[in-house]
This record gives C-alpha cells, sequence and structure tokens, in this order.
C-alpha cells in the first residue's frame, strides 16, 4: 500500500473531481472527492469554490490535516478548476447538472456525438447541439446560455487569483458582485472593504497595489478615513476628533496631510461619515455608528421618560429586607444605586471589575421579584448569562434566544410591534460596540410597559 503523506506537509495537489460531496452556494465551501495524481485512492479535499462539479480537473495547494471527525483529508489554501480534458471528465461534468439541460443521457450522447469538441462546439457552434437527438431549440438555447454563464464565472476567478486573491476571498468577492466583479475592482478594490464582511482596508490596499493604485490615489485616502475611524472603534471609540483623525489617517496611509483633508471632506459630502460636535469638540463617525449612537440616546431618553410599571416602592423598608435576604450589608453607594433603579424607568450602570455592580443587582431583583414584578435579564454571550443566572439567582438567556432570533428571515420575531413580555428587563455587560445591536434589536419603548437596566 503506499505510504500516506505525514499530516501537515505542505504540497501541491492535483486531479480530476469524481464526486462533489457537498458545497455551499452561499459562501463556497466544498468537500470533494478527488482522484489526484501519485494517489492510489480517492483523496478527501475541502476548500472554497464559487463553483464546482463532477469531472473538472482541480489544482490546489494547501496542508494535510487529520480531522478528528471524519480523518485524514487536504485542506485547500487556493483551489483553481478547469474544464476537464479527458472525454471520461467531459462525460462526468456535463452529466454532473453544472450545465442546465444536460443530464447523464445527454452528456453521454454529446460526447459521443462530439468528443472532446464538445465544449468548443457549444461555444463557437451551439447550432450543431441540434443535431443531437432529443436537444431540440429550447435545450439547446438553455445549454449555450449555462456554459457561457459558467466561463464568466471561470474568467472573474482567474482574475480575482492573478490579483493575489485568495479562493475563499475570491469567491465572497464573486458571491457579491457577480458578473460586475471584475468591473468594480478595477475602478475601487477598497468598495470591498466596506460592502464584504471579512475583508478589510489592508486585504483591499494590497490588491489594490497590485492593480497599479498610487498610494496617493483619492479613493485609496477616502477609503483610508474609514479605516482610521475603525481602527479607534476597535480601541473603543465610536468617533475621533477632527485633529486627532487627520494625522491618524496621514501615518496610516503613509500620504500628506493636505490630501487627508481633501479626502475627509469628500467623505463628509458623500455621507459616509459624519461631522458632528462632542461639547466643544469636533469630531468625525462612521455614518452608521453615528446613527446606532443617536439610536441609542432617543431610546433611553424615550424609556427613561416613561412611568414606573410597579407601584411605589419605599426605600427605607427594602433595602433593609435585602440586606438580611442576600445576608451582605451594602455600601453607601450601592444604597444609592437601589434607591436609584427602585425609582427609575431607565438606569445604566457601569464600573470596573470588584466594584460592586452584581451585589446591587441581585438587590434590585430580590426586591422587585417580591412586589410581583415580571422579570427579564439577558447578555450577549452564553457565557455572560451563564454568570449572570449564576451570580443573581435569576435564569438569564442571550439577547438572540431572548429575542427569538428568525434563522430563515435573517431578523428577530421580537420586536417594536412584538415586545418582550416583562415588567423589567436587564441587559448584563453592555460594551460600546454592543450598544449598536441592543438599541437596535431590544424592544425598547417609551410607555408604562417596560424599564431598561443597562449594566
Amino acid at each position: 500500500m503506499k505510504p500516506q503523506p505525514e499530516p501537515s506537509s505542505r504540497e501541491v495537489l492535483a486531479g480530476l473531481v469524481e464526486r462533489v460531496t457537498y458545497h455551499n452556494d452561499g459562501n463556497g465551501y466544498c468537500v470533494l472527492r478527488i482522484k489526484a495524481r501519485g494517489h492510489r485512492e480517492l483523496v478527501t479535499v475541502v476548500g472554497h469554490a464559487a463553483v464546482i462539479s463532477a469531472g473538472e480537473w482541480i489544482t490546489a495547494s494547501g496542508e494535510w490535516v487529520n480531522d478528528r471527525t471524519h480523518g485524514q483529508q487536504y485542506r485547500a489554501k487556493f483551489l483553481k478548476t478547469s474544464e476537464p480534458t479527458s472525454l471520461d471528465g467531459i462525460e462526468k461534468y456535463l452529466g454532473s447538472g453544472m450545465i442546465r439541460g444536460i443530464g447523464p443521457v445527454y452528456a453521454k450522447k454529446l460526447v459521443r456525438a462530439f468528443g472532446e469538441k464538445v465544449f468548443d462546439t457549444i461555444e463557437a457552434e451551439p447550432e450543431r447541439l441540434r443535431e443531437v437527438t432529443g436537444i431540440g431549440p429550447v435545450r439547446a438555447n438553455r445549454i449555450t446560455a449555462a456554459w457561457a454563464e459558467q466561463k464568466i464565472v471561470r474568467e472573474i476567478m482567474v482574475f480575482l487569483h492573478s490579483n493575489g486573491v485568495g479562493t475563499a476571498r475570491a469567491v465572497r468577492i464573486y458571491k457579491t458582485y457577480g458578473a460586475d466583479a471584475v468591473q468594480v475592482m478595477t475602478e475601487n478594490p477598497y468598495r470591498l472593504a466596506r460592502d464584504i464582511r471579512g475583508i478589510g482596508f489592508k486585504t483591499a490596499d494590497a490588491i489594490a497595489m497590485k492593480l497599479g493604485i498610487e498610494k496617493t490615489a483619492m479613493i485609496r485616502v477616502r477609503a483610508g478615513i474609514s479605516y482610521g475611524l475603525t481602527e479607534a472603534m476597535d480601541e473603543g471609540h465610536c468617533g475621533l476628533p477632527t485633529d486627532e483623525l487627520v494625522p491618524l489617517a496621514e501615518k496610516l496611509l503613509e500620504v500628506p496631510v493636505e490630501l487627508v483633508r481633501i479626502a475627509l471632506d469628500l467623505e463628509r459630502t458623500a455621507g459616509t461619515v459624519i461631522a458632528d460636535s462632542v461639547g466643544e469638540t469636533s469630531c468625525v463617525f462612521l455614518a452608521g455608528l453615528h446613527r446606532a449612537e443617536r439610536s441609542i440616546a432617543e431610546r433611553l431618553i424615550r424609556l427613561a421618560n416613561g412611568t414606573l410599571p410597579w407601584p411605589w416602592i419605599n426605600p427605607d423598608k427594602a433595602l433593609p429586607w435585602v440586606e438580611q435576604r442576600i445576608g451582605l450589608t451594602l455600601a453607601e453607594s450601592q444604597v444609592a444605586a437601589i434607591r436609584l433603579a427602585l425609582m427609575s424607568k431607565a438606569l445604566v450602570m457601569t464600573g470596573g471589575p470588584g466594584v460592586g455592580k452584581t451585589t446591587i443587582v441581585k438587590g434590585i431583583l430580590r426586591i422587585l421579584a417580591a412586589k410581583g414584578v415580571r422579570l427579564l435579564l439577558c447578555a450577549p454571550t452564553g457565557r455572560a448569562a451563564k454568570r449572570m443566572t449564576e451570580a443573581t439567582g435569576f435564569e438569564a438567556r442571550t439577547i438572540h434566544r431572548l429575542l427569538e432570533v428568525d434563522p430563515k428571515g435573517g431578523g428577530f420575531k421580537r420586536g417594536e410591534d412584538n415586545p418582550l413580555d416583562c415588567d423589567l428587563l436587564v441587559v448584563e455587560r453592555v460594551s460600546v460596540t454592543r450598544c449598536k445591536m441592543v438599541s437596535v434589536s431590544l424592544p425598547l419603548t417609551g410607555d408604562s410597559h417596560g424599564y431598561g437596566f443597562f449594566t
């Protein structure tokens, strides 16, 4: 028996696709069984391809891995497909269903009629397809159109590969722009960073350099404004003072400051970024993040101006009672926080680890639960929700589970038209970046039927 290659050894693999075990049309992920050169047995290859079919010839580069569930397989970092040249491969390819109008029966007839020239016939002499018994004008037109579509996909993938784009990213680009992918990338490759999740400025910039775009090109500098703000967002900032953004972009892009100022003005005019003031300071925000910030503020104001969903509670009686129940003597600041919570429609509590936030939450929940208040607790992640449950003694869920995520529709079943059935909603571990999700997703209303409490 031929010895198998050692796991994680780098090599180039080439061979014929015997079977497509799995292919995800959305992201191009595929699992293939390959009759590879130098291998007696069929090889399992996992990778990405925009379209793939049995009978095609693939060339891949990657590494061998031992998957715990599926055993040894070849994980392709790069995967290139080409139309088959052998009669057996051509028949497999045509009969795979890749080209609409042709199944195994017609594949065999076409190969018998045109041999290795079948692809040339489809492309250059499509009228000859009607020489095959059973292929009329409708089926012939279907075959011709499908072949042209496949050819476009191949040309796009070749263009992307030749400009340094890996297969997985190339598939995402093709799925986003379709037949316009080459035009979009040629005109403005920086659109990739804006339109496609997982492709950032640095990747788009590397592609742009390969396409010959200069460092000082205005499309690059304009894209760099958003890049600078995104870098700041990763540090927890929702925007930056203009006097900080300009030198930051100058440093990141290595271009003159005058170009950065021109680009900033153009981005403001286009609405990609928003100029606003924080106090006396002139700032710049990414448009989407600016909208999220305003939405959060507006919803909290609406919420805060509503009436309490429970009758007045005497804190002088409630506080000693809850101290006895939780077995702790509350600090002065904790007492003040609980008093404020009992009288406020909305409350945002902040503070670092170990300052007593959990004890405050526990105290508030114990008091309101004793008064029959309907409670709901949630956190952004499963781990945070579990910790919240353990710390308070009340069940907490993830935000997505609470809002009843709809995997098919991509949204939530709970919203403004179908609000949560509770008097008190506690959202734990809300960071600046997570506030966007909370403000957009949670059905926070300003009427008397809800109470928001964020920590």
